[in-house]
């Protein structure tokens, strides 16, 4: 299909359209006209993806002189593989009619999902593929093979050390001179490591080094958020580029975690043991290569700037980036020797240790900590705030490969970095115990960010448009105060529907009567656990296939799964369904999902036993018969006696002015409002939306919910007990089960005719 928006010829790859799709991108091209931010909520399975690419793809091929790069920021790894793919249908759409564009687009993820080479792919973790690679990658350590002196001809040969292993496909790839070793086009990861082995180039920096020529880039959202990683891969980005960020309802969350770290007693063991590396390692340089030290400190006299061009960049995990001012500055100069630097950390893990040594709660700002800091030790702040860029540029002069004995001395580096840097919007809390109930210390100081805006602010600050979308973004208005930031166009978007196809439903009581609640005073009461589990056995019998239930924590669903055994719930739905359970395992739940769907698709049906916020309720569709109910059991607010979050609470309320209830129930609803979404990927797709919990029915917090899902909860099915819903769910169940025409779908689609109706209508009344 290609239609007109004001002047801008838009392809679009299918050949109709929903309404709220062509409403997005009529919004979407007003925040690119007025380069200025946006907040859009969409729903759920509405080909949000592609109406955003179809638009700002329009938009650079019509507009080829303002350079406008695309940076699609995703949460998962899938999510980033459905991006390409749909961007890759786009574009072969667009040769379909004819236009030959000059694109090139490609996504970038992790070393473990890129890597080619025989040995280091097959590691499970992700930091051992990552130091393997370092180990075969380093400057240095292809120095001490040759092959740098190879580069750069015979003249600087060097004698070679045949025990070093280097990376061939690396190799291959420094040895190929040209800027952009990979011809025009849109490659999914899986093109982009055919392409590779058939080069054998390495994918992943292939990507790293073609990124500056892409159109579009899509990779997660660390690349550009935190600043650990955004140094490295984000820097060169123009400021004309459109940043993306997709599935962004989480986004503070990211935001602050990308700024906060713990430190604990082992870790700072394991750092005054990297210390001692160090130390015998200088001592070592000193005996047979002095000069590289004293080349070293000539360079940090000159300025950081310096220091960190001439650090290979991957050699250790990457640092907080300084501000603009700092980073104009030389390092002090009681840190530039490097025997001094050494002693200085080693001072400086000392007192933290002594800090550690406590049996109360302790919370102090960044200033109060510093100025202690000063008076004990007679540290001042300044070194601290070069901490992290003066070690990476040790570890690179000392030519140390086995980085992974220094990742505790780093994250202590990088927290003197980010404790020295940043007065507001931190906090430090030392907590001697881990659980309120534990009798043996085991301290941890917690660095936490409180202001998610802090990290986002040099994006807002530096690219001329932000979008910021998801199917649960409501209320709209909580983002850009916490985010400090203006958007030109804030919009939710309702579904428009043919038929139904989602039952939003709130359960308030069970058969009993008795009121279902995750409220604390009565969460682990028998009657409400019993209710909870004959909610899930009922739908077990009448829903065919799979269901979905979440809970608000992993300790409550282990609670209720254990009682629920002891009351013989679980041998009752087991005669329906088989029963998985998700953990905070990573390979655990991904076997589970996987003999969950094979449940699915023999027919046998399953339950899947999910939490709120965990990878689940994220990252993963349950489109068609994979889950057609989601149950979610109670309102998943957060752990409201955290520290922390007393901590964020209060910042909140103090700098941005929102209430402490008004942010746990938006953060409540937005996660429940992502949990039930996952039973809708699409129109043509049909579930049950199950709000267990009594407090559900309150229009405050039904308010709360996107306009998507709002628009479809009518009285009738917010205050109903267990055998009302079941009446409820098994009529809508048979009505969607009743055969239907495939080209209506009972969607409401818009062919060219409607459009072009459309915009008539609107020509002939602006308002």
């Amino acid at each position: 299909m290609i239609f007109n928006i004001d002047d801008l010829v838009v392809h679009f790859p299918y050949d109709k359209i929903y309404p709220e799709q062509y409403q997005y991108m009529c919004d979407l091209k007003k925040s690119l006209d007025a380069q200025g931010h946006c907040l859009l909520e969409m729903p759920s399975g509405t080909g949000k993806t592609v109406s955003l690419l179809s638009l700002i793809v329009a938009y650079q091929m019509q507009y080829p002189e303002n350079h406008r790069k695309l940076v699609y920021c995703s949460r998962t790894v899938p999510e980033i593989e459905k991006a390409l793919a749909e961007l890759k249908h786009l574009m072969d759409y667009r040769e379909k009619e004819g236009l030959v564009d000059d694109f090139f687009g490609l996504g970038l993820t992790s070393r473990k999902n890129l890597c080619l080479h025989p040995v280091v792919s097959k590691e499970k973790k992700g930091k051992a593929v990552d130091a393997k690679c370092r180990n075969m990658t380093a400057s240095w350590v292809r120095a001490k093979a040759g092959k740098l002196g190879k580069d750069q001809g015979p003249s600087n040969a060097m004698e070679v050390d045949t025990d070093v292993e280097l990376c061939s496909f690396y190799e291959q790839l420094e040895s190929t001179k040209v800027p952009k070793p990979i011809p025009n086009g849109v490659y999914t990861l899986e093109d982009l490591k055919e392409y590779c082995a058939k080069m054998n180039f390495c994918p992943y920096y292939l990507a790293r080094r073609a990124i500056p020529f892409a159109n579009v880039v899509i990779y997660s959202y660390h690349y550009m958020l935190d600043p650990k990683v955004a140094e490295l891969v984000s820097r060169e980005l123009s400021k004309d580029c459109v940043v993306v960020f997709d599935e962004a309802h989480n986004i503070d969350n990211v935001c602050i975690e990308s700024l906060s770290l713990d430190l604990t007693r082992p870790m700072l063991d394991a750092g005054a043991r990297s210390i001692g590396i160090l130390s015998d390692r200088i001592d070592e340089i000193k005996r047979t290569d002095a000069q590289k030290l004293k080349n070293e400190y000539s360079k940090l006299v000159e300025g950081l700037i310096n220091a960190s061009a001439a650090r290979d960049e991957d050699t250790f995990m990457a640092n907080p980036i300084l501000p603009d001012d700092l980073l104009k500055e030389a390092i002090p100069g009681n840190i530039r020797r490097a025997e001094h630097f050494v002693a200085f950390l080693r001072r400086f893990i000392e007192y933290l240790k002594t800090r550690l040594r406590v049996m109360h709660v302790i919370a102090e700002t960044p200033v109060s900590f510093l100025q202690h800091l000063k008076d004990v030790t007679y540290i001042e702040r300044k070194p601290l705030q070069f901490c992290a860029e003066r070690l990476t540029s040790l570890v690179r002069t000392l030519e140390l490969t086995d980085l992974d004995h220094f990742s505790s001395l780093q994250k202590i580096a990088a927290f003197a970095t980010l404790v020295a840097t940043y007065d507001k919007g931190f906090l430090l809390i030392l907590e001697p115990f881990e659980t309120e109930t534990a009798t043996v210390p085991n301290p941890v100081l917690h660095f936490t960010c409180l202001d998610a805006s802090i990290a986002i602010k040099p994006v807002f600050d530096r690219f001329s448009t932000v979008v910021i979308t998801s199917g649960t973004l409501s209320p709209l208005d909580m983002y850009p105060k916490m985010l400090n930031f203006e958007a030109v166009v804030q919009e939710s978007y309702t579904m428009t529907l043919s038929r139904n196809c989602f039952l939003p439903m709130v359960i308030t009581r069970g058969s009993d009567q008795v009121a279902v609640s995750s409220k604390f005073e009565v969460r682990n009461d028998p009657a409400v656990v019993r209710n909870f589990g004959q909610i899930m056995v009922e739908f077990s019998k009448i829903v065919p296939d799979g269901i979905v239930c979440f809970f608000p924590s992993y300790l409550y669903m282990e609670q209720i799964v254990s009682m629920w055994n002891d009351m013989g719930i679980l041998n009752e739905a087991w005669k329906h369904k088989l029963i998985f359970v998700e953990t905070p395992d990573s390979a655990e739940t991904s076997l589970a999902l996987a003999n969950y769907r094979k449940a699915c698709d023999n027919g046998r049906g399953a339950i899947l036993l999910s939490v709120a916020r965990g990878k689940v309720s994220e990252g993963i569709d349950f489109d068609h018969h994979y889950g057609r109910a989601v149950l979610m059991f109670g309102i998943p607010y957060q752990y409201t006696e955290s520290r922390i979050l007393k901590a964020r609470l209060e910042y909140l309320r103090d700098n941005h002015h929102i209430r402490e209830n008004d942010f746990l129930t938006f953060d409540a609803m937005r996660h429940a409002a992502q949990c039930v979404g996952r039973v809708l990927r699409g129109k043509t797709d049909y579930g049950l939306m199950v709000f267990a919990d009594k407090r559900f029915a309150r229009a405050d917090k039904r308010a709360k919910l996107p306009k998507w899902i709002n628009q479809y909860v009518t009285d009738a099915s917010t205050n109903l007990s267990t055998d009302m819903a079941l009446v409820i769910a098994k009529k809508f169940l048979r009505t969607m089960a009743q055969p239907f025409e495939t080209t209506q779908s009972g969607v409401s689609l818009w062919t060219l005719k409607d459009i072009e109706a459309r915009q008539k209508k609107i020509a002939s009344n602006p308002n």
